[in-house]
């Protein structure tokens, strides 16, 4: 009898467990229908936004960007009642370091940082250090339908990195060489050539510190020029081989640094400090990442307008930067409605006028409404911009990790006195 009585019991245990996981089940049947997924019902993001405050990392050291960034700060608050603030950086890598810290000390939700500007090398650590939001989320946006991988793969990876739908893409870039023609007739096209020309106008030139992103793609460009087989450099950075792959970049560096701008005993700061160097007279050449700045510049009564710009005949560096949240973000609906909105025809076609901004927009044209065609034809390509064609030849990043060992590298060699 008493074997009988704790079958039963067991039996007993057995379907009221089914039953909590069948009503278990069931529930989270019920709220998964609930919650919205982003992009098929991006409405519901946008009235989770409302009234939300997002903090925008990004670098500050542009006046052009930080006005249209202020633009847009005005635009999400009329439309969706969203605040976006702007935390200027002076180095991108400051803000991931603390979302690093954040997470070390346990702070998985009300994070200081809602969305943040990067691209490459910190892409690569939030990106391995667990720092993004976990769920992809950029194809899910309403303005991704603008868009075209196939034509432009680059906005799928950053820097050879896949972003596996953890960052929007938000402009493209491209290292451009800018010189004033009322004082250079015919500028160096290759690696080889600038330093014939470095050796032969001591004092003309220069390039941004290396630790600032400008000043590093200068020295990978260099790298990937002077490079016979460049495949190394686009794997990770192995020790084994690291001084033999650079070897190229440092004896070229050997014999341009004594004839630098000031010897190379200093450095401008970034791109912005190198073009007021150009404009002053002081040297010959400049550099900047954005194709159009030297138009922006000019329109701003900032450089002269005998300027002009050019690449290198092999191609120069090329890639896509990115918005990006974290993954304690407090305001994480308002951040993908913001990284929409940055994403949109409108707020892309506005960022591409030179006298705006001039960064390139990452939508494809055939997909814009007639309308936006319009809208984007009417805009300027600038006095001193290169066309499409100019552009077109274009040189891959290297891998993310080359980054921290050349400006290692750099720093220990060239950098001891300052």
């Amino acid at each position: 009898m008493i074997q009988k009585f704790m079958t039963l019991i067991c039996r007993f245990q057995q379907l009221f467990m089914r039953l909590i996981i069948s009503l278990a089940g069931l529930f989270i049947l019920l709220v998964s229908t609930t919650i919205p997924v982003l992009g098929e019902d991006f409405t519901t993001t946008i009235r989770a936004a409302k009234g939300q405050t997002v903090y925008f990392n990004a670098w500050g050291g542009d006046d052009k960007i930080n006005a249209y960034i202020a633009w847009a700060g005005q635009q999400v608050k009329s439309r969706y009642d969203i605040t976006l603030k702007h935390v200027k950086l002076a180095d991108t890598a400051t803000a991931v370091s603390r979302i690093l810290a954040e997470k070390a000390a346990g702070r998985v939700n009300d994070g200081t940082i809602d969305i943040i500007w990067i691209n490459g090398a910190n892409f690569a650590v939030m990106k391995r250090s667990g720092l993004l939001q976990p769920m992809p989320w950029v194809e899910t946006l309403p303005s991704w339908k603008f868009t075209d991988a196939e034509s432009l793969p680059a906005i799928k990876y950053d820097f050879a990195e896949p972003t596996e739908g953890k960052e929007s893409p938000w402009g493209r870039a491209q290292l451009v060489f800018a010189y004033d023609t009322a004082r250079l007739l015919t500028p160096p096209r290759s690696a080889q050539e600038l330093l014939a020309y470095i050796r032969a106008n001591p004092g003309r030139f220069t390039f941004p510190n290396p630790t600032d992103f400008v000043g590093m793609s200068f020295l990978k460009q260099i790298l990937l020029e002077l490079t016979v087989d460049k495949t190394p450099l686009y794997a990770p950075v192995d020790t084994a081989n690291f001084e033999s792959v650079t070897a190229p970049l440092w004896d070229w560096l050997d014999n341009a640094v004594p004839h630098l701008w000031r010897s190379g005993s200093t450095y401008p700061a970034n791109y912005t400090a190198l073009r007021q160097l150009l404009g002053d007279g002081e040297i010959d050449i400049a550099l900047s990442f954005n194709p159009a700045d030297a138009s922006a510049a000019i329109e701003k009564g900032e450089l002269p307008a005998t300027v002009s710009t050019y690449i290198h005949d092999v191609g120069t560096l090329a890639n896509v930067h990115f918005l990006a949240i974290p993954f304690n973000a407090s305001a994480p609906q308002a951040a993908r409605v913001v990284a929409d909105f940055m994403l949109s025809p409108e707020a892309q076609i506005r960022k591409s006028d030179p006298r705006i901004w001039g960064d390139p927009m990452v939508l494809s044209p055939n997909k814009l409404s007639t309308a936006d065609m319009t809208a984007l034809a009417a805009v300027p390509r600038g006095v001193a911009t290169l066309s499409e064609s100019d552009l077109a030849n274009t040189l891959a990043e290297p891998h993310p990790s080359w980054v921290s060992r050349l400006e290692e590298a750099w720093k220990s060699r060239y950098a001891s006195g300052f």
